[in-house]
């Protein structure tokens, strides 16, 4: 069976716009939550998200380019060309049949359907764009990477809502073991900061509406009241080990499995002993074969909602027993918020960086642990501490749910 590893890695985010920036931004507990300041939310309970600052696609690829991508798809792209150059990848040297993109997104492109559906109802159908389809469908950033690449392998675009980055790189994992792909971009992005995306979940009572921007997202803490939206997108390279060794790329991390699952219980709300999510990690372990003792890192999904980190952590009790309470477990939307398709790419990428060097970031804002939730969280500081094996688990609406096990490549 083929080894599959990460040979490059690309990111836009709230906590900045390149890996290096990302992560120092991680393992130093800064929260990239700011006050919303780019909609109006006069009328809307919720103030604060995680936005992506300092990107001007226009800058990146000329005002009439840019104009034909919706932001989630600037957002893709602009992660893919960032994994493109760290993977040292040349393109005319590899055989772009067996080059994939598997890139989704769970809302794809809303602002682009608002700004329509507002030019229909106030100028008439002749001023609705006849690129509204090919721009707001969530496909468009898997398409927009592929030709962009010239890429003519495999192209999905998972769409398993808030597990879609996870989705995209074990789907990507899949392929490329069954000899069906050489090189697989995958990851997730997400560009829904919108008046009607903030009203709907808030009217959902899914967001917090704390008004302090930092310590809104607080994942296992007794005071969280919900997620924070954000924004951006993860890209990673996937590649069989043989044809990474072949053209001498430098090695970042190594997948070694993949379990999804589903809640098969509601739409909206986590199954609440955590069914789904024990089914994903013990899948993805028994896929990778190894033991559950060898797990020395957990990346949790962890959103700050009150019954989804709770249902996570029964999950990983029910998985681990008592060596659950031996494991790590860390929190990044604590600093990033929930950037939702987005999210599993993001927080993978986190991972990678942690293998490679020994350091665990912290979830910020627990100041005061719920009493169901009673692992170690790393709370407030990043922790150093020599790890070889990680987790990433990553779930959505409707019950999807996925996790990853990456491991320290030497």
């Amino acid at each position: 069976m083929r080894r599959i590893v990460i040979t490059g890695m690309g990111v836009i985010s709230p906590l900045g716009n390149d890996v290096d920036t990302v992560w120092n931004n991680l393992i130093n507990g800064k929260s990239g939550i700011t006050a919303i300041d780019t909609i109006d939310v006069s009328n809307i309970k919720t103030k604060v998200a995680g936005i992506v600052r300092d990107f001007d696609a226009e800058e990146r690829w000329g005002r009439k380019e840019a104009r034909k991508l919706d932001r989630f798809c600037q957002f893709a792209l602009a992660a893919a060309e960032q994994a493109l150059e760290s993977s040292q990848l040349q393109l005319e040297k590899i055989d772009l049949e067996r080059l994939g993109v598997y890139v989704g997104s769970g809302i794809g492109g809303i602002n682009t359907f608002i700004e329509n559906v507002n030019l229909l109802n106030e100028r008439g159908p002749g001023r609705v764009s006849p690129s509204l389809v090919p721009m707001m469908i969530s496909n468009a950033a898997a398409a927009q990477i592929s030709i962009r690449l010239g890429a003519l392998g495999p192209s999905l675009s998972p769409v398993t809502a808030c597990s879609i980055g996870n989705s995209s790189i074990g789907e990507a994992f899949n392929t490329i073991r069954n000899g069906e792909a050489d090189v697989i971009f995958a990851g997730g992005t997400e560009a829904a900061i919108t008046q009607l995306s903030l009203a709907s979940f808030g009217n959902a009572k899914a967001l917090s509406i704390n008004t302090e921007p930092t310590s809104s997202s607080r994942p296992f803490d007794a005071n969280r009241d919900g997620f924070v939206m954000s924004e951006g997108a993860g890209v990673l390279v996937l590649e069989s080990l043989e044809h990474a060794i072949k053209r001498n790329a430098p090695i970042l991390c190594e997948i070694i499995g993949y379990g999804a699952s589903s809640d098969a219980y509601h739409m909206v709300a986590t199954h609440p002993e955590g069914r789904g999510a024990f089914l994903a990690m013990r899948n993805a372990l028994n896929r990778a074969e190894i033991a559950l003792q060898d797990v020395d890192v957990i990346s949790a999904h962890a959103t700050s909602t009150p019954l989804g980190d709770q249902s996570e952590t029964l999950a990983i009790k029910k998985l681990f027993g008592e060596h659950a309470y031996n494991i790590p477990v860390t929190a990044n939307k604590s600093m990033l918020g929930h950037m939702l398709g987005a999210a599993g790419g993001v927080e993978a990428i986190a991972l990678v960086k942690s293998l490679q060097e020994g350091i665990i970031p912290p979830t910020i804002n627990l100041t005061q642990p719920d009493p169901d939730c009673d692992l170690d969280y790393v709370p407030q500081v990043a922790r150093k501490k020599e790890i070889n094996i990680g987790i990433s688990n990553s779930f959505g609406f409707g019950g999807h749910n996925s996790a990853i096990v990456l491991k320290k490549y030497v």
